[in-house]
């Protein structure tokens, strides 16, 4: 007969690193203080069988099919109402799909959930559990954004087998859970929130939208460093990852797919939080140029590509000499790195000094610029400032810089030509080797100056 055994162990609240004994610091991650003590069960062997061997003929028969008998209609996605969150997810969600929703605390997380519970209730049975806050609160929470879906049920637990016990009686057609990271199993003796607590939790919730085809969204939080709080294996457990951001002064937020099972993760949703929730922004190059002053030195426009959306942004630089021995370098929505190498390549290639200057380099908006398109107008920008000359306002840049101060091409050259035109700049600085990829029909006052390298670039200021 088995026996079962308590056994005291230490896991890491931030990889979910498990030691006997504890330590100051994970040997696994390098984080400080975050080995916390848990009680686990363990099943010890009966006389004549091995530990943890399961009965025979305990186990449920496999089922396999055949690849061409099996079903590949991708229709089945139910569309949210909210086209910014439907191009993210490729299209809207898929039929038992696990999705977890992460952001920093009163970004708009269950906001969105709740929004698109309006549209949703139309054709859907929806169940939204929360652990967080009680049914009268969400009451309250619903009436202030308007919603008033009949087939929305609401559940403040935090028990997963409440949870799944509410499943089975009202068979929804799509669960929330807000958050997970209040959820709890009761056969476990480790707290809510922690390593065990939240991957055996969410390994439940995933075997019950596979096993009956329920969407499920997750809704979790996210520690001081800004990544998924819990185990990094909860990523890899479910379809696709969503990240809100955004800054909290700011009323844009930003919707970014970091996995999708089912879609790009190039693509962006942008939303604008008001009084009344969250508001889709169909533009967001206008969105981002709003307020753009008018000659003054040190900005330049770029143009990026978020997936298939070209998105055009402000950059804004500013050189000022150094009150220490060291200059101070900054930047905010582009890489440290990345300017750092552009500085020395203005000083090599180009001559312009920076040795002894200051210099901040500031993306508008909150967006962040990854894509090395966004080499040259960074690099003309600070030109611009260091000359204190402006750069015409019907200029817009695209290109990435070498080494060796070429200016070399980028793709989808055509599509960010076609927004900045569109949006009413006629002068485009881009890579010589792009100009044959241009088709400017329909662009009667487009300019287009191609340059070879970084000194042809600051020539044209």
């Amino acid at each position: 007969m088995a026996v079962t055994k308590n056994r005291n162990i230490y896991v890491c609240q931030n990889c979910g690193y498990e030691s006997a004994k504890w330590y100051g610091r994970c040997p696994d991650c390098g984080e400080w203080n975050s080995m916390v003590e848990e009680i686990r069960q363990q099943v010890a062997a009966g006389k004549g069988g091995k530990r943890g061997a399961a009965p025979v003929g305990s186990s449920q028969p496999i089922q396999v099919a055949k690849l061409s008998e099996i079903s590949s209609d991708d229709s089945e996605r139910y569309r949210t109402g909210v086209e910014e969150l439907d191009r993210v997810l490729g299209g809207g969600i898929v039929a038992g799909s696990v999705t977890l929703l992460s952001g920093d605390p009163g970004i708009g997380k269950s906001t969105l959930l709740l929004q698109i519970c309006q549209y949703l209730n139309r054709e859907l049975k929806i169940l939204y559990v929360s652990g967080e806050e009680s049914a009268r609160q969400l009451k309250l929470r619903a009436n202030r954004l308007g919603v008033m879906a009949e087939g929305l049920y609401l559940s403040a637990t935090t028990d997963v087998e409440s949870v799944l016990e509410a499943i089975r009686q009202l068979s929804p057609d799509m669960v929330m859970i807000d958050s997970i990271q209040t959820m709890n199993l009761s056969s476990l003796n480790s707290s809510a929130g922690s390593v065990t607590q939240i991957r055996e939790s969410t390994q439940i919730l995933i075997g019950v939208a596979k096993s009956q085809e329920i969407p499920i969204f997750i809704v979790g939080h996210v520690n001081k460093e800004g990544a998924i709080a819990g185990p990094k294996v909860l990523e890899h457990m479910v379809d696709a990852v969503l990240y809100f951001e955004g800054e909290r002064h700011q009323n844009f937020r930003i919707l970014r797919a970091v996995k999708n099972r089912y879609g790009s993760t190039n693509e962006i949703g942008v939303f604008e939080m008001a009084s009344d929730g969250l508001r889709q922004v169909p533009n967001p190059s206008q969105m981002m140029l709003a307020g753009r002053p008018k000659g003054v030195s040190g900005t330049c426009v770029a143009c990026v590509m978020e997936g298939t959306r070209p998105i055009l942004a402000e950059v804004q630089a500013l050189v000022a000499k150094s009150g220490f021995g060291t200059p101070r370098r900054q930047t905010t929505g582009f890489d440290y790195n990345r300017m750092a190498l552009l500085l020395a390549v203005l000083e090599k290639r180009c001559g312009f000094f920076f040795g002894s200057l200051d210099a901040y380099v500031n993306v508008v908006g909150g967006l962040r610029l990854d894509e090395p398109a966004a080499d040259l107008p960074v690099s003309l920008a600070l030109v611009s400032n260091l000359l204190d000359k402006p750069i015409p306002d019907d200029v817009a840049a695209f290109g990435e810089v070498g080494l060796a101060g070429e200016i070399r091409s980028v793709s989808a050259i055509q599509q960010r030509v076609s927004e900045a035109y569109r949006l009413g700049f006629t002068t485009c600085i881009v890579p010589r080797h792009c100009l044959k990829l241009i088709d400017n029909k329909g662009m009667p006052n487009l300019n287009l100056l191609g340059v070879q390298n970084l000194s042809q670039a600051v020539s044209i200021l």
